[in-house]
């Protein structure tokens, strides 16, 4: 495995990476948490863009310029909502992880920062969206991906630690690092 997972609290519209990964609704239209916060830091460039793309099914992913972001890109994708979890929600939340990562690499990103996807308002128990994370995350690298970081980002400390003990549990572990 070439790259690291890395589980993060902060503030991912402040990171120094190569793409940053937004949580969206499939009309991509403008939201609030994570997608708020990311389009107020990227500037009125990112709505007019992702406007211009239109949708973006859940699973999927697109990708637009960073704008005034610290990171080059930005990959939107659309999480689940959480329906109880006997609607393919787990499978569609991997899906989500699976097409950013390819984007990213697709873009020649080598350091990619992912939220906790669909575990705001869309409800997904953030335990079980901490496992699917690290799991494809790790999966991703250990496929070969070229990364040298996939960080996991967490903006409370409560999600910090629901993702630092995902990544403990998970085989070959990972780092975290609380830059709170």
């Amino acid at each position: 495995m070439a790259g690291r997972v890395k589980a993060v609290r902060g503030d991912i519209t402040q990171l120094e990476v190569d793409a940053v990964v937004n949580a969206v609704n499939s009309a991509l239209r403008p939201g609030g948490g994570v997608d708020g916060a990311i389009r107020r830091a990227a500037g009125w460039k990112m709505n007019a863009a992702l406007m211009k793309i239109g949708g973006c099914p859940t699973g999927e992913a697109v990708a637009t310029e960073g704008f005034a972001l610290p990171a080059r890109w930005a990959i939107h994708t659309a999480g689940p909502v959480w329906e109880g979890g006997e609607k393919g929600e787990a499978e569609l939340l991997a899906r989500c992880y699976r097409n950013s990562l390819a984007r990213a690499a697709e873009l020649g990103a080598r350091r990619v920062a992912f939220p906790a996807i669909s575990t705001g308002v869309y409800g997904f128990p953030p335990g079980e969206a901490a496992e699917i994370a690290v799991r494809e995350a790790t999966a991703a690298l250990e496929g070969g991906a070229d990364f040298d970081e996939i960080l996991l980002v967490a903006f409370g400390e409560e999600n910090f630690a629901v993702l630092s003990a995902a990544l403990s549990a998970a085989v070959g572990g990972g780092e975290a690092d609380d830059a709170g």
